[in-house]
């Protein structure tokens, strides 16, 4: 129900408590003046390089705790045949001490929050360290805009969808107008250089 003297329905005025109503960055309608030529689309090269810089950054710290923890916590693989009436059966001892175990498992925890994080960052700024690095962004088609962590994150799995046919989404920017894979098309996204 509205009300003809409530403030805060009323366009122009002020909210709930005297303070103007605003929206947060990225939601909502365009900001003012939106509407000028889009930026240059980012190369398939640029766009490469920053998932290489990424998996870099991912990459090697993990893949260090992974090298340490296989090559501290590694026992000898002991395996003996035990042979039965009929059946033979094979019975193996070893494998990874608690110690290399828990570097294994550190390895996969910290390549997990670091892609949540990454995902987090290209949401709320439209950057990963690598697309900074290389100079572009990801934002919305329609307003340019910034696409938040759960339409980055939403946008990650549809990136399923570039590997399904042979990985022809992943170079579909080599040749598409709009240098857009199969999931930024699915989202109306695209990447820009800054």
């Amino acid at each position: 129900m509205s009300y003809p003297n409530d403030p805060s329905q009323q366009p122009g005025q002020p909210g709930y408590g005297g303070y103007p109503q605003q929206q947060p960055p990225g939601y909502g309608y365009p900001p003012p003046g939106y509407g000028g030529p889009t930026p240059p689309y980012a190369s398939w090269l640029q766009r490469v390089g920053a998932a290489l810089v990424d998996g870099l950054i991912i990459g090697v710290p993990s893949g260090i705790l992974y090298i340490i923890g296989f090559a501290i916590g590694s026992k000898d693989m002991d395996c003996t045949t035990v042979e039965g009436d009929y059946s033979y059966s094979t019975e193996c001892s070893g494998g990874l001490t608690g110690a290399g175990l828990a570097l294994v498992i550190l390895g996969g925890l910290i390549a997990f929050a670091l892609s949540l994080y990454f995902i987090y960052m290209e949401g709320t700024t439209g950057q990963t360290p690598g697309k900074k690095i290389l100079g572009i962004k990801l934002i919305r088609e329609a307003d340019g805009q910034v696409l938040g962590f759960g339409m980055a994150f939403v946008r990650r799995i549809c990136h399923i969808v570039d590997s399904l046919p042979c990985y022809l989404g992943w170079l579909w920017p080599i040749w598409d107008a709009k240098k857009q894979t199969f999931a930024d098309k699915i989202l109306s996204t695209i990447v820009v250089k800054v």
